[in-house]
């Protein structure tokens, strides 16, 4: 794969409800957006750009070397900003491949982001997106913490990878066995993407206000790499507290 096919976007705006401002949160003296941007640079898969509303965030980008795209501030989701910053960048449509890494995971790691894209490469999926097993048991009942559920397709019945069936924030699947929690990286086919954006918001995609959901009720494949750690999501003050101690340390 050359690395011009992948578009690794990161978008990012200013208007957070629960702790405004956080693109520019400082954590270990970087910007908390420079730190996903390095990130999204280490994968080494494409090319890393931030999506955002704001100049103030593209400013602070660009001044550590990063690359930034303005795009408008009323968008719905990150999907459709992405959406936007993908006509901007790649109008000649040469990007095949396009990750949408969510700007408050300062703590993802490159092998995280490239194994977010793997099932892209090697099999029929329209998205691929990662998880990893569930080792604490509050995070089972937790309905903040989200559910992947699937049907084991890694080599030989290996639990490498999941086809998505579902995505939930209610506990399952009933049973013995592991619980899945889902890692908000996306990779998407380019048409997939496009064909996503035009989608109107799915019944279930409300009702559990995951937006992934509008991708399986329109019969769209998604699979799921398995992965061995969470990123922290920074969200609130107590978050942004730990990804400070993470990334000090």
């Amino acid at each position: 794969m050359n690395n011009r096919e992948t578009l690794v976007l990161i978008p990012a705006r200013m208007a957070s409800t629960r702790l405004p401002g956080k693109p520019l949160a400082d954590i270990a003296g970087l910007p908390m957006i420079v730190h996903v941007w390095r990130r999204a640079a280490e994968a080494g898969i494409g090319r890393p750009v931030v999506a955002t509303d704001s100049e103030e965030v593209r400013s602070a980008v660009e001044a550590h070397g990063g690359e930034a795209v303005m795009t408008r501030a009323d968008h719905e989701s990150g999907s459709d900003r992405i959406w936007e910053a993908v006509e901007k960048l790649d109008s000649g449509a040469s990007a095949s491949f396009i990750l949408n890494i969510q700007g408050d995971l300062p703590t993802v790691g490159p092998a995280t982001i490239s194994a977010c894209l793997a099932p892209l490469l090697d099999g029929p999926a329209d998205i691929a997106t990662p998880a990893a097993i569930i080792t604490r048991e509050e995070e089972k009942t937790n309905p903040n913490v989200v559910k992947a559920v699937g049907t084991p397709i890694g080599p030989e019945g290996g639990s490498n990878r999941l086809r998505a069936l579902y995505f939930t924030r209610a506990t399952a699947p009933w049973g013995e066995g592991p619980l899945y929690h889902h890692i908000g990286l996306y990779a998407y086919r380019r048409e997939a993407l496009q064909r996503f954006v035009s989608l109107k918001p799915s019944a279930l995609e409300r009702r559990e206000k995951l937006e992934q959901l509008r991708a399986l009720e329109a019969g769209m494949r998604i699979d799921v790499a398995i992965v061995d750690t969470v990123p922290l999501g920074v969200d609130t003050q107590a978050d942004l507290d730990r990804a400070r101690q993470i990334l000090a340390a």
